[in-house]
């Protein structure tokens, strides 16, 4: 049964108030505040907040840790039946991972105009040179989203 266009918007916001939950865990650890979860029917299988700094590890972003859970717990790399969530645009590295996981869809908050590789500077999501392609849903609760991450960049720049 497919959802009216009202009612995927309400999920979709109810999902994303999840992600921002967990930016804002990353927010606390001094990570840069973004966060994710991959939803396979109706049920929350994988979460993830950066850990870059935390674990020295330059691909702990949330959306790698998120997909990376949502497959140990689905049994499969191929994550065909599932959404995306994510605070913040992906990045090259991350929008790679979701067009190699096979995630049917992204839904995403704020756009990321310096590393945004699914519309602010690439289309990666889309790009029809790749064997898969994701359905795409922008600004989603986009201004809580964009305000995490200015008031960490705010306190970053405050502390230096």
């Amino acid at each position: 049964m497919s959802l009216t266009e009202a009612a995927r918007a309400e999920v979709d916001a109810a999902y994303m108030r999840e992600c921002i939950a967990l930016a804002r865990i990353a927010f606390d650890l001094g990570e840069v505040p973004i966060g994710s979860i991959v939803v396979h029917e109706g049920e929350i299988v994988g979460r993830g907040h950066n850990l870059r700094e935390r674990d020295n590890d330059p691909t702990a972003h949330a959306e790698v840790l998120a997909i990376r859970e949502a497959a140990a717990r689905l049994g499969s790399w191929r994550l065909t039946a599932c959404t995306l969530y994510a605070t913040i645009e992906p990045c090259p590295m991350c929008a790679g991972a979701l067009v190699m996981a096979r995630i049917e869809r992204l839904v995403y908050g704020a756009p990321d105009p310096k590393a945004g590789a699914v519309d602010s500077l690439y289309d990666i999501a889309r790009d029809a040179r790749l064997n898969h392609r994701v359905d795409v849903t922008a600004g989603v609760l986009q201004s809580e989203c964009a305000a995490l991450m200015q008031a960490f960049f705010r306190r970053l720049r405050a502390k230096r």
